[in-house]
């Protein structure tokens, strides 16, 4: 009943006894090739091992002249002789033996006649090895004639497997999900509704097209999910995967690329080809930037192969013969680097953007993540979405699962909030380093740390401080995090102004209590500067004016674009780092003079870190107290 119930389930399916049948032809060849040279090996080393155990045993043996052998069977001292060969060995009546030699022409009769002695006077026994030899002869002689025969069938073959692998690069190596495997559906991804919305529609779409035909809608022929990495874009594959009940083919950009000419073109046909046998169907590309980057401009270098592979593509999606219920689904982080022929409506119909998840796309992750991990009941997971602004979608199942590992470290039974915080932290900045400092050194870090907490606490848009720790995490020896209360959405002149202000914070600090510089502030410096130079270069926020001096994006009159460095004179170049000195400099006096005037609670936080190397934002607030001319819509900006 089973054999059949399975035919039933797949009738192109093998039976179990073909099955076997091709099991046991395949073993059948696979034992005889294999035998043929154990057999060989193991006949060739018991023949040299009991040659050369003879030949040990023979050096054993004392040798004497044969005049001695025939002397001592005259004297009865022998009783027995064996003659192998050209050897005579002699066996005395005291056990012990001798050997000597004859001449091969010599017969051991003979020789005792000559002797006159009567050769029934003694037991001779002789062993005729002349068989032995000849077979022997015969395996030297063939032995390598079968060893040179299988060599040339293994090459023959190892050229046949390579003939074979040549024609089969052009073959599509995507994978087909089966309806059997476990499934990840919609209800697994958050934080991305409109995104998941507008797949759920292609699911449904090639589910029920008849639903949309009627009223003379086409299926959408191409979507494309552009964002940054981490965000969900090959998690909402996998959820088209689980949810569409039609075959869905995933491969990656790079996958089409081979260093023949021509084989990428050959695959994509190949995958096309298949598709369309199993229309309606789904083609996931993940990575399409491997292979759909812009076409060379002008004297810009070109690519041959990936060219190729992206011509084929653009004529499968939208080219002279019709391909209708088959989308095909694309993801990429580099959407600035894709070929406008690609994205134009009737290739790619829908583009959309899976971004960095909001508040409540935040909490719906983390829900998800937080299933099957135990809580203590003090998490609080509003807070814990708040804490974790410009967290992606990877990282927060990241954080639960640092949480997870961290909590079980220390033998606990359920996950705590600070786990979450210390996971938060090491996702972001790295594992905590136990280095050894110097009184002088966690001094000079408490203070700097201490500086950008107290300029941020005094700066009227500033976000408040969520945590300050002098314990070296990656490469930096201190912190301070101070993430943004609200999500974003665009960033004023003032919160960038204040925004530098805050990083001069650390150097401000070590000059005006040390007298002294430190180049612990290399990286706020970096920071820094990079936020200047896009005031005045890309944002137009200094008094050089609403003009951008970077790079802009020019189209050409084939609709190609690329980026082009606009021509800046030297005269405006030195304007521009004048500019940028300007900015940093001013809000640099400006952190000193907060600092300054806020001496004796900075020296406050600064002893608080040297006791407990970490304040979390109550203790600092607690040591500071409430902020002072706070503007109540700082969390708008």
């Amino acid at each position: 009943m089973a054999s059949s119930k399975n035919s039933k389930k797949n009738p192109a399916a093998p039976t179990g006894r073909n099955n076997g049948m091709k099991k046991i032809r395949e073993f059948r060849f696979n034992f005889d090739l294999k035998t043929i040279f154990v057999i060989l090996f193991v006949g060739i080393f018991i023949y040299y091992a009991f040659s050369s155990l003879s030949k040990e045993v023979n050096r054993a043996l004392p040798e004497k002249p044969l005049s001695t052998i025939i002397k001592d069977i005259k004297n009865k001292k022998i009783k027995k002789l064996e003659v192998i060969d050209n050897k005579i060995i002699g066996y005395y009546s005291n056990d012990n033996l001798a050997i000597a030699y004859k001449e091969e022409s010599d017969g051991l009769y003979q020789i005792l006649k000559d002797s006159n002695i009567d050769p029934s006077s003694v037991n001779i026994t002789i062993k005729d090895t002349q068989g032995s030899a000849g077979f022997v002869n015969l395996l030297a002689n063939i032995i390598p004639t079968i060893l040179m025969v299988a060599f040339f069938i293994f090459l023959f073959r190892q050229a046949k497997g390579a003939q074979e692998s040549v024609f089969s690069f052009g073959q599509s190596r995507a994978k087909r999900f089966n309806k059997d495997l476990p499934k990840t559906t919609f209800k697994d991804v958050a934080g991305v509704d409109e995104a998941k919305k507008e797949l759920e529609e292609v699911v449904d779409f090639l589910k029920h097209p008849e639903k949309y035909k009627k009223l003379g809608a086409r299926t959408p022929k191409g979507v494309i999910l552009v964002g940054p990495a981490g965000c969900g874009k090959t998690l909402l594959a996998k959820a088209v995967a689980g949810e569409a009940s039609v075959p869905f083919f995933s491969i990656a950009g790079s996958e089409f690329m081979e260093m023949l000419v021509g084989i990428g073109a050959a695959r994509v046909r190949d995958l096309f080809a298949t598709a369309k046998k199993n229309a309606p169907s789904i083609i996931f590309i993940d990575e399409i930037d491997a292979i759909g980057r812009a076409r060379a401009v002008g004297v810009m270098p070109s690519h041959d192969e990936r060219e190729q592979t992206l011509n084929q593509i653009l004529v499968e999606m939208d080219g002279f013969n019709p391909n209708e219920q088959v989308v095909v689904i694309a993801a990429t982080n580099r959407g600035d680097l894709l070929d406008s022929a690609l994205l134009r409506p009737g290739r790619f119909d829908r583009r959309i953007i899976v971004d960095y998840p909001d508040l409540e796309g935040r909490k719906a992750i983390i829900k998800i993540h937080a299933k099957g991990k135990p809580f203590t009941s003090d998490v609080d997971w509003d807070k814990v979405a708040k804490r974790t602004v410009g967290f992606s979608g990877a990282d927060l199942e990241n954080m639960l699962n640092e949480a997870a590992i961290y909590a079980a470290r220390h033998e606990r039974d359920k996950i705590t909030v600070d786990d979450i915080e210390e996971a938060a932290t090491k996702v972001k900045l790295g594992p905590e380093k136990k280095r050894l400092q110097s009184d002088l050194d966690k001094r000079l870090t408490a203070y700097h740390e201490a500086g950008h907490a107290i300029v941020s606490h005094f700066m009227p848009h500033a976000d408040p401080v969520h945590r300050i720790s002098i314990v070296s995490r990656g490469m930096a020896l201190g912190y301070t995090l101070i993430p943004p209360v609200k999500d974003k959405l665009h960033e004023t002149k003032t919160n960038l102004l204040e925004r530098i202000t805050v990083m001069m914070g650390g150097r401000a600090a070590e000059e005006t209590v040390f007298k002294e510089i430190t180049t612990g502030a290399a990286n706020d410096f970096d920071q820094a500067t990079q936020v200047a130079k896009a005031m005045v270069v890309e944002y137009g926020m200094s008094d050089l004016g609403p003009i951008n001096f970077g790079p802009t994006m020019d189209i050409t009159e084939w609709g190609k674009s690329y980026y082009e460095q606009n021509n800046v004179s030297q005269e405006m170049l030195a304007k521009i780092d004048q500019e940028i000195r300007r900015i940093i400099t001013e809000k640099y006096t400006s952190a000193v003079k907060i600092v300054s005037e806020k001496r004796d609670i900075l020296d406050k936080v600064a002893d608080a870190l040297m006791k407990t190397e970490s304040l979390d934002e109550d203790e600092f607030l607690r040591i500071v107290g409430p902020r002072p001319n706070q503007d109540e819509n700082f969390a708008t900006y």
